[in-house]
């Protein structure tokens, strides 16, 4: 084998792997926290006593509807960027 593709290969490899790694990574991440949201009610009703207020449960069900509506459009746009990925499918009409 020649001295250069000893050199270059171990680097393309490594570099491969690290860009598929991180891509992986991503995904797995991005999974989990969609299946676990990092923030529930009792984390907002924290976070409203510390910045000296006192949350009411409609206050706290406002700011958790909220987060669930910003989590749609943004699976809703995520899902219209796959879809503009992906080519139309032919549909054979019935004769």
């Amino acid at each position: 084998m020649p001295v250069w593709l000893q050199i270059v290969l171990p680097i393309l490899t490594l570099l491969l792997g690290g860009v598929a790694g991180f891509f992986l990574a991503r995904a797995y991440f991005k999974n989990y926290l969609d299946k676990n949201p990092p923030i529930n009610e009792a984390m907002v009703r924290a976070m409203m006593t510390q910045m000296g207020r006192t949350p009411s449960e409609k206050q706290v069900r406002q700011v958790m509807a909220s987060m669930n509506v910003a989590k749609a459009e943004s699976q809703v746009k995520a899902q219209a960027k796959a879809e503009k990925k992906q080519p139309a499918k032919k549909v054979k009409e019935a004769k």
